[in-house]
């Protein structure tokens, strides 16, 4: 299959894209205009002061979510602290629990001893992995905690989406002051 010149005529040659082989099309910079759109037309700073108060606004939200993750680890120890103080019922037709440790191949029957008490103790093995059973006083709660912090990690986003440096660097500060107020709380749980 030949060319003929003809048909290569009309293709330009000379343009820096072409020539260096990239392409700047697809590529994101950042803007640090003022009149940057923040989620929706509406939404965009005409003066100096809008522009400042919606970059607080982002400073605001980034600590509001740094708050929410740390309220949920929060509350989530406190579900894991109510659980274990819970009593249990022994259900007809299924054994005791103490029945059912020293039925345990795993238990160790040991001695503890602290300040010259002695007592006999029976040490168990976790097997494997438990779930914690659905509650409806606890799961619904955490289901709406998850909810509010993606929306809130999404508009998070939306606002570093808008290729703002202003924005960019408002997300970032709020991250840092929120986990600088409440980072201490947000550690998972057992560690």
């Amino acid at each position: 299959m030949s060319h003929s010149h003809d048909s290569m005529a009309g293709m330009d040659h000379s343009s820096p894209s072409s020539s260096s082989g990239h392409n700047m099309e697809g590529m994101a910079i950042f803007m640090n205009t003022m009149t940057t759109s923040l989620y929706s037309a509406k939404w965009t700073p005409s003066t100096t002061g809008q522009y400042a108060a919606t970059c607080i606004f982002l400073i605001v939200l980034g600590v509001v979510f740094r708050g929410l993750l740390a309220f949920k680890a929060w509350q989530e120890q406190r579900w894991l602290e109510a659980e274990f103080n819970r009593r249990y019922v022994v259900v007809n037709g299924k054994p005791p629990l103490a029945e059912t440790v020293s039925r345990d191949s795993l238990a160790k029957n040991v001695v503890l001893s602290e300040n010259g008490v002695e007592e006999n103790v029976v040490v168990v093995q976790k097997r494997g992995a438990t779930v914690r059973p659905w509650r409806l006083s606890v799961d619904p709660i955490r289901a709406l905690l998850d909810t509010i912090i993606a929306g809130v990690s999404y508009l998070l986003m939306l606002g570093v989406m808008s290729m703002n440096v202003g924005y960019f660097l408002s997300v970032l500060g709020g991250t840092f002051l929120g986990s600088l107020l409440v980072g201490r709380y947000t550690e998972t749980v057992g560690h």
